[in-house]
């Protein structure tokens, strides 16, 4: 692959963040890549993906030097531009990231000669009843301390604007779409709509909508199912309902999931990917659905995702599995799957043939 243009995603607050953008701006010089900083706010301000792009000159890779955070803010630009991201791990319980920050620039050769897997990842799309905007001193009152909000969602250009389906909004989210209550002392209530029919009514802290990729964030905190990133699904969980169907509902990527808040509901926030972008009042609703466009994630290696799982989540064995006898090993095949089953994927033993 040709890399000309390179766009840098670097978490300042870490030293060693910090160290590993200097030697992906080595890199870059070495082998006559333009490399722009982006997703910056020295100026107290930030600005939309179209904007972050245009600014950095469109690139055609996007490398993010932090944890999972870090990830979605450089995914965030690199869906915008249906540029490749490459996540280098910094963080702590990551999921998102692919290398280390030791192996970076062996990785950008790697991706510079094509040796690599394009890792595509569900994006979620948004539309609402109306523009989504962050009333003025919302920030200071809830004390973001992350740095400042993303500027309200424009209206997209390329889609139709329609009284029933509503405002397609330029957002596009790479974890989760979440409603939640915005004073400690009144829930949301909130109508959950699935394919445009009513599932139910909750009052609840608040409710999200995952892909699979989100499944392990939020979602999983609240309680809802992993789900293998390489699946086809959306992820609706509510969050500490006052009802008796506190369930997770896995729906199929064709089915969207729409969120209307019901008269006696109190303000909700609507963040996307943790970011706040806006808040609804009673009578609002939003409308989560399958982005047409995929995130195009670096893939160096095949992608362990449940032994990532096992070591992330700290899983332990049940006591009462191994007391009698030897734990399970932690490879269930070494050799290749037989004719039959060479359709599955199936990770072998290191040094397996």
């Amino acid at each position: 692959m040709t890399v000309n243009r390179l766009g840098l995603v670097v978490h300042g607050g870490r030293p060693e963040a910090v160290a590993a953008a200097g030697l992906v701006r080595g890199w870059c010089a070495e082998h006559a890549v333009r490399c722009a900083d982006i997703d910056v706010w020295h100026d107290g301000g930030r600005r939309g993906a179209l904007e972050e792009v245009e600014a950095a000159g469109h690139p055609d890779l996007v490398v993010t030097l932090g944890g999972d955070g870090t990830f979605l803010r450089g995914a965030r630009l690199a869906a915008e531009n249906d540029a490749l991201v490459l996540g280098v791990d910094l963080g702590r319980v990551g999921f998102l990231t692919e290398v280390s920050a030791s192996a970076v620039r062996s990785a950008l050769d790697a991706v510079r000669e094509g040796r690599f897997e394009v890792d595509s990842r569900m994006l979620l799309a948004l539309r609402a009843s109306r523009r989504l905007e962050v009333p003025a001193g919302m920030e200071s009152l809830i004390e973001y301390g992350r740095g400042p909000l993303l500027p309200p969602p424009q209206v997209r250009p390329d889609c139709e604007v329609d009284k029933d389906w509503g405002i397609p909004l330029d957002v596009t989210a790479l974890n989760d779409i979440v409603v939640e209550k915005l004073v400690r002392d009144r829930q949301v209530s909130v109508g959950v709509y699935v394919s445009g029919r009513l599932l139910a009514s909750y009052s609840a802290d608040a409710l999200l909508v995952a892909t699979p990729t989100g499944s392990t964030a939020y979602s999983f905190a609240a309680g809802g199912p992993v789900v293998s990133p390489r699946a086809q699904a959306l992820v609706f969980t509510p969050v500490a309902p006052h009802m008796a169907f506190d369930r997770s509902v896995v729906t199929a990527p064709d089915e969207p999931v729409g969120l209307r808040l019901l008269e006696r509901s109190g303000p909700a926030a609507v963040s996307i990917d943790g970011q706040l972008r806006g808040v609804l009042e009673p009578g609002d609703w939003i409308g989560v659905y399958a982005a047409p466009r995929r995130l195009r994630a670096v893939r160096l290696g095949p992608m362990d995702f449940y032994g990532r799982l096992r070591e992330r989540m700290n899983l332990t064995d049940a006591p009462a599995a191994v007391a009698d006898g030897s734990p399970a090993p932690l490879w269930s095949f070494t050799t290749p799957p037989p004719g039959d089953l060479a359709h599955l994927t199936l990770l072998t033993a290191p040094g397996g043939t």
